[in-house]
């Protein structure tokens, strides 16, 4: 798209100048995080101009944009969206809202990794045993029984919507416990990982992993000591870095990266989706058996505004990826 910039040919007049113009749509948090003053600049300077959608005005109304970024939540803004999507394909829209909808459900977002089938591609990634309630919690330690899932379990609310409720997550050691839990939601077989979870974002063909602190491993004498249900800490946080912790060699290890390269090319094409990050554990005492626990739209690439780390090289990977829709 041709605006003016401040470029000026050999008078001294102004000359037209080639942008690529992102149109955004996000919440208050969302931009904070993201568009952080040092990315901007760089954008900028690659020739990325960002402009903030007014989402009370029709959205044909507003641009022209080459690209749509969004992440907000609900069905019209959804449908919104995908109107724009029919009545303007030369816009790019990152993601569609149809694919997004996918992740909104921790029954349905891990089906493509169990489809995959990637069982001996450098290693073996599959997904923990699970299941879902959808009602009735006294009757949710008889269910668990009936599906075969062994303690402890994690317990998950089965939809993600955006709240800090539905990013709640519980660990149950026993199962008396279990009625205590409120449906809906997905219970998953706690694998133990030695504390540490690899986050795997995928910013079109880029993947970068860091690895966070998690819940650290349960045996059956810990869980007895422990009956009940407790919560444990969003394991996303980038407080709970530990990259730069003093690890055991054979667990800070990283998955392979062809493994990885496999996996997210396979989801990127499944999902639909560019923008995502994927939660993997590597089970204890293996060095190749890998489980996929949680897939999150658009996650929190930078935590500056807290303090905290950031996904390294966030600003420079994701210009290059806008970069990529720029049109010749």
């Amino acid at each position: 798209m041709r605006i003016k910039g401040k470029n000026f040919d050999g008078e001294g007049g102004e000359e037209e100048e080639q942008k690529l113009v992102v149109g955004y749509a996000l919440t208050l948090k969302k931009k904070k995080s993201f568009l952080q003053p040092e990315f901007e600049r760089l954008a900028c300077k690659k020739g990325i101009l960002f402009v903030a959608i007014d989402v009370n005005l029709p959205l044909s109304d507003q641009g022209p944009f080459d690209i749509i970024l969004h992440k907000l939540l609900g069905k019209e803004w959804s449908d919104i969206v995908e109107d724009y999507r029919q009545t303007h394909p030369e816009v790019t829209v990152i993601d569609p809202p149809y694919a997004i909808q996918q992740l909104h459900n921790r029954q349905s977002m891990l089906q493509d990794v169990v489809d995959l089938n990637l069982s001996d591609f450098h290693g073996r990634v599959g997904v923990p045993k699970q299941m879902v309630i959808m009602k009735d919690p006294l009757s949710i330690p008889d269910e668990v029984a009936k599906a075969g899932l062994k303690l402890p379990l994690v317990a998950k609310p089965l939809v993600v919507d955006g709240s800090a409720k539905s990013h709640e997550l519980f660990l149950a050691c026993d199962w008396s416990s279990l009625s205590e839990l409120e449906p809906p939601l997905v219970l998953q077989e706690f694998v133990n990982h030695d504390g540490i979870l690899f986050k795997i974002y995928i910013v079109g063909d880029a993947i970068k992993v860091v690895r966070r602190f998690s819940l650290a491993n349960v045996n059956k004498c810990r869980r007895a000591k422990v009956p009940g249900i407790f919560p444990f800490p969003r394991v996303s946080s980038a407080a709970a870095s530990a990259d730069d912790a003093d690890l055991d060699p054979r667990i800070a290890e990283l998955p392979p990266k062809p493994l990885l390269e496999r996996l997210s090319k396979e989801l990127r094409h499944r999902l639909g989706l560019r923008l995502f990050n994927i939660d993997m554990i590597r089970e204890h005492g293996t060095r190749d058996i890998f489980y996929v626990i949680d897939i999150n739209y658009f996650p929190g690439f930078s935590c500056a505004l807290s303090g905290y780390g950031k996904m390294p090289d966030y600003e420079v990977i994701f210009t290059d990826f806008l970069l990529t829709f720029k049109k010749k």
